[in-house]
């Protein structure tokens, strides 16, 4: 598949709004919901599919129930930012489960962090037996997460208001 853009209509569009909100929705479900029949819907699904627009289904899990609520974004610093390092600093990475996203950064640093974790104790050790081992890792700042206004896969309760 290459990587230019695909062209997709409004039932093409209704198709992914529901998937978003509904991956596991029948076939059939999706068609009434988005006004084509069974065949047309499963046809575009497919299409869909083999372009590379829906990449896959998976499974939200609730961070806060398998004790991973601890949320820290950290800011890398590289000593070196040939392509060579940044190849080993990404493999790297794959490798840390802890690590949720991992974000290549045009500014003051190189790379966005964020880390999902058990607790401070765990983000603790995370960083110092994980990340700062690193491939050319020189510098990171942490900024720990209060709350999580807008995660995807996740709907907070709205904050207690009453004080």
């Amino acid at each position: 598949m290459d990587n230019t853009s695909v062209s997709i209509d409004g039932f093409d569009r209704k198709i992914l709004e529901v998937l978003a909100v509904e991956g596991r929705i029948s076939v059939t479900a999706l068609a009434d919901r988005i006004g084509l029949s069974k065949s047309p819907t499963q046809a575009r699904l497919r299409r869909l599919e083999e372009r590379g627009v829906i990449r896959g289904y998976r499974a939200l899990y609730d961070p806060i129930q398998l004790d991973r609520d601890h949320v820290a974004f950290v800011e890398v610093k590289l000593s070196d930012t040939r392509e060579a390092a940044l190849a080993a600093f990404n493999a790297a990475v794959m490798k840390i489960s802890e690590i949720e996203q991992c974000h290549l950064i045009a500014g003051d640093f190189d790379y966005l962090l964020k880390v999902r974790t058990a607790g401070m104790t765990g983000y603790r050790s995370v960083l110092a037996e994980k990340i700062s081992t690193l491939p050319h890792v020189s510098h990171t700042s942490t900024y720990v997460a209060m709350q999580a206004v807008k995660e995807e896969g996740l709907s907070p309760k709205a904050p207690d208001t009453a004080l």
